[in-house]
C-alpha cells in the first residue's frame, strides 16, 4: 500500500476530533472513560486475566528485585516501592550494610505518608544533591507523574523539608546548585520564560531569603530554542560552571561561566561536551577536522580543557567506531573512564587511564551476556563503579568492580521472574527495502515449529538515538514467554545501535527507512516460518507508538494485532502539543509545505482510512501525560472507531509519560495489553 499525498492545508477547521485534545475537557473526558470502561469489560472479563494481573503486580512488589543504589557521601541512596508502600520509599545504607541478604535501610521519606498529609497525588521525581558531600538535596515530585515537578530543599541531617528553604512549584524546571546558598534555577518565571517546547528560556543565579523574582540572569536562549540549563562541577580542584543552550534536539553550545563572564567552549553544534577534571571530552555526531586531523562520527576525543580555550589543545580519541561499533555509555570513576561499547548490538567494557599525557585502554575481562550498565560509585573519591549484566533470559546481576581490575564483587542478583527453561536467543538479520541489512533479536523455545503458527510479539522504536539491547523482561517473560510465545526487538534505523549514521539515517525526510526496516523484519519473520500474518503483533511506545501507527496504515495484511502506547499519530499537530516542538530536529516542520509532503505521507492520523481493513488496535496513554499528548491517542482511535475500525482505547488518569504511577496502575496495564496479545495472536480461529 502507498501513502497517499496528504491534502490537508487547514488542519485545525478540518479537524473534527481537536475537541479531544481538552486534555480535562468534560466532553473529551466522558468520551475517555466510556472507550476505558468498554476496553476494561472486555479484557478483564478473559480467563486469564485475573491470575495475570496478579502475578504481574506480584513482580513488580517483589521484595527480591535488586535496591539499585547512588552514592553520596560515602552512603547508598534507593528509591523503593512495594506492596506496603506503593509511593515509595527514600532511603539510604551503608555499602557493608548493603552487601547483606537483607539490608538495613534509613528511611528519609515516605511517600505515601507526605501525599496523604498533603492530600496530594505525589510520584518521586528524583533528588539534586548539593556536592560535594552535602546535607542539603532538592526533592523534585510531580502530581500524577508528569514531567513537571515541585521542588523543595530537603535537609537530610534533620529528615525534613528545610523551612523557609529554596521551593518551586510545579513546572518543568531545571535546578542546580551553585553553593549552600545560591542556586542556578530555569523555571516558568512567568511570560515569555518558556522556549515554545515549553521548557526554561532563561537560567538565574538564585540567592537564599530573596525571591525567585530578584535572581539575577545569567542566560537567556531564543523562544524558539530548546531549553537552557546551567550547573556547577564540584570537583574539588577543578570546580567550574557551565551554562548550555540547547538549541535543538541534537545542537547546542557550552559556556565556561567565571567571574560571572560567559566563555563560549569551541565544539561542533551537533556535539556533547563535558569537562573530566582537566579534560575536555567530546563526542561527536558529525565528522570534525581539528588541529589538521580529521575526525569520524560517532567517536570520543579529549584534550586538556583549559589548552582547548586558549587553542592550543591537541585532541585524542578514546573511541573510534568501527562499522559495528558505537559509543554506548561512559562513566567517570577517580582515575578513569570507562567506556561501554555497543558491538554488534551486544555490550562490552573499555577502560581508559591517563598514562603521562597519553590514554591507556584494556578491555574489562567480562561475560559476554548481552547488555551492560556503568555507574560511578564516587566519582570524585572512589575508582570503584557498580556494573549491572542482564540478557534476555538472564536476570540481572549486580557487581562492584575497582578501576584497574577485573575482580568482579556481586553484590545482588535478580531472582528468575519466568521460567526460561529451553528458551533461546537468536540474532537475525531483515534486508530492508533499499538493501540495507537490519539485525534483530527473536527470543523462542528451541523446539519452535518454522510453520509460521506461532504467536509472535515484535517490538521496536527507531528513533533518537535509542538503542534496544538485550534485556530480561520480567513481565513480558512471565505474560508472553514462559507459554510458548516469541518475543522479537527489531534494531531499526533510527535508533543508536551503530551509531549517529544509523541515527540520522532516518531524520526527517528519511524516516520512511525506519518504517521499512521494521516491516523487513515482520516479512522476514513471515518469510523464515517463525510467524505469519495471523499471528504476528507489533508493539511500541512514543516514537515507537508513531513507528507501529505509521506501519498500521502502510501494511496493514502483515498483522493481526497492534499495541500503541503514548504514541505521536497527528503529525501535522504534534509541534504544537506539549513537548513537540523540541522534536522538529527527529522529525522535521509540517508547518513548512516542502517537509509536510513528506510527513504527511507517514502521518498516521492522515493515513488511515475507511475503506481498508485493518488489524485490531488497542491505544494506551496517560491524561497526566504532559510530554507526547493524550490527544494524539485519543484522536486517533475515535477516527479509527468512526471509520468502522476495530479499536481498543485505554488512558490512565496518572502515570505521564510512562503511562502508570505505581506498580499497581502498571500491573493492570500491561496486563490488559498481553491479554490483548493473548486474545488476538492465540484464542481467535
Amino acid at each position: 500500500m502507498t501513502p497517499s499525498v496528504p491534502q490537508e492545508t487547514s488542519p485545525s477547521l478540518d479537524d473534527p476530533y481537536l475537541w479531544l485534545e481538552e486534555v480535562d475537557g468534560e466532553r473529551a473526558r466522558a468520551w475517555v472513560e466510556d472507550r476505558k470502561r468498554a476496553a476494561e469489560a472486555e479484557l478483564e472479563a478473559q480467563d486469564g486475566y485475573p491470575a495475570l494481573a496478579a502475578r504481574l503486580r506480584a513482580i513488580l512488589d517483589s521484595t527480591d528485585r535488586i535496591p539499585y543504589g547512588r552514592c553520596h557521601g560515602g552512603l547508598l541512596y534507593n528509591f523503593w516501592r512495594d506492596a506496603g508502600h506503593p509511593r515509595g520509599l527514600w532511603r539510604r545504607t551503608t555499602l557493608d550494610e548493603y552487601r547483606k541478604e537483607a539490608p538495613s535501610w534509613d528511611i528519609l521519606i515516605d511517600l505515601d505518608l507526605l501525599a496523604r498529609d498533603e492530600g496530594e497525588n505525589w510520584v518521586w521525581g528524583g533528588v539534586t544533591w548539593l556536592e560535594p558531600g552535602g546535607e542539603r538535596c532538592l526533592v523534585s515530585l510531580s502530581r500524577g507523574g508528569g514531567d513537571a515537578h515541585a521542588v523543595r530543599e530537603f535537609d537530610v541531617a534533620a529528615r525534613t523539608f528545610v523551612q523557609g528553604g529554596f521551593t518551586l512549584p510545579e513546572a518543568k524546571s531545571d535546578v542546580a546548585w551553585i553553593d549552600h546558598d545560591t542556586l542556578f534555577v530555569g523555571t516558568d518565571f512567568g511570560p515569555g520564560s518558556l522556549t515554545e517546547s515549553g521548557y526554561p528560556r532563561i537560567v538565574k543565579a538564585w540567592r537564599r531569603g530573596t525571591p525567585l523574582s530578584e535572581a539575577a540572569t545569567v542566560f537567556e536562549a531564543g523562544f524558539d530554542d530548546l531549553s537552557v540549563s546551567a550547573w556547577r562541577d564540584a570537583t574539588p580542584g577543578f570546580e567550574r560552571e557551565f551554562v548550555q543552550r540547547q538549541i535543538g534536539f541534537y545542537s547546542s553550545e557550552l559556556f565556561l561561566r567565571r567571574d560571572g563572564v560567559l566563555i563560549k567552549v569551541p565544539k561542533p553544534e551537533d556535539a556533547n561536551a563535558f569537562a573530566v577534571r582537566d579534560q575536555l571530552v567530546i563526542e561527536l555526531r558529525s565528522s570534525w577536522e581539528i588541529g589538521g586531523r580529521s575526525y569520524p562520527q560517532g567517536a570520543l576525543l579529549a584534550a586538556g580543557f583549559d589548552a582547548h580555550l586558549e587553542g592550543t589543545a591537541q585532541f585524542e580519541p578514546l573511541f573510534l567506531p568501527s562499522p559495528t561499533t558505537s559509543l554506548d555509555g561512559l562513566t567517570v570513576t577517580r582515575d578513569a573512564l570507562l567506556l561501554t561499547i555497543l558491538d554488534k548490538v551486544k555490550n562490552r567494557l573499555v577502560e581508559l587511564r591517563r598514562s603521562g599525557e597519553k590514554w591507556q585502554a584494556r578491555d574489562v575481562d567480562l561475560p559476554a551476556i548481552g547488555s551492560l550498565e556503568s555507574w560511578a560509585f564516587d566519582r570524585v573519591d572512589s575508582n570503584h563503579y557498580f556494573l549491572t549484566t542482564t540478557g534476555f533470559t538472564e536476570p540481572s546481576t549486580l557487581y562492584l568492580i575497582e578501576a584497574g581490575k577485573d575482580m568482579r564483587e556481586p553484590l545482588k542478583a535478580m531472582p528468575a521472574f519466568f521460567d526460561a527453561e529451553g528458551l533461546q536467543v537468536h540474532q537475525f538479520e531483515a534486508t530492508s527495502k533499499d538493501g540495507t541489512r537490519v539485525p534483530y533479536f527473536a527470543v523462542m523455545r528451541r523446539d519452535t515449529r518454522l510453520d509460521g503458527d506461532n504467536p509472535t510479539v515484535l517490538y521496536g522504536y527507531g528513533g533518537f538515538e535509542v538503542s534496544l539491547k538485550p534485556s530480561y523482561g520480567a513481565l513480558s517473560g512471565a505474560a508472553w514467554l514462559e507459554s510458548g510465545g516469541v518475543y522479537v526487538v527489531a534494531n531499526i534505523r533510527g535508533g543508536g545501535e551503530f551509531g549517529p549514521g544509523w541515527h540520522q539515517a532516518a531524520l526527517k525526510e528519511h524516516r520512511q527507512r525506519a518504517f521499512d526496516d521494521f516491516i523487513a523484519v515482520a516479512e522476514d519473520l513471515i518469510e523464515r516460518g517463525i510467524s505469519s500474518p495471523r499471528r504476528l503483533g507489533i508493539m511500541g511506545g512514543s516514537n515507537g507508538g508513531l513507528l507501529v501507527g505509521a506501519v498500521l496504515t502502510q501494511r496493514p495484511e502483515l498483522f493481526n494485532a497492534v499495541v500503541c502506547q503514548v504514541p505521536l499519530l497527528d503529525m501535522r499537530r504534534y509541534h504544537q502539543l506539549l513537548a513537540g516542538a523540541s522534536w522538529m530536529g527527529e522529525y522535521g516542520d509540517p508547518d513548512d509545505p516542502a517537509e509536510w509532503a513528506w510527513i504527511g505521507r507517514y502521518s498516521p492520523y492522515h493515513q488511515v482510512r475507511a475503506d481498508q481493513c485493518y488489524p485490531r488496535v488497542l491505544f494506551t496513554t496517560s491524561t497526566r501525560d504532559d510530554r507526547v499528548h493524550p490527544g494524539h491517542a485519543r484522536k486517533m482511535a475515535a477516527r479509527m472507531l468512526d471509520q468502522g475500525h476495530p479499536v481498543l482505547y485505554w488512558e490512565n488518569l496518572d502515570g505521564g509519560h510512562a503511562g502508570a504511577a505505581d506498580n499497581a496502575q502498571t500491573a493492570r496495564m500491561w496486563a490488559l495489553t498481553w491479554t490483548f496479545l493473548q486474545r488476538q495472536l492465540r484464542d481467535q480461529p
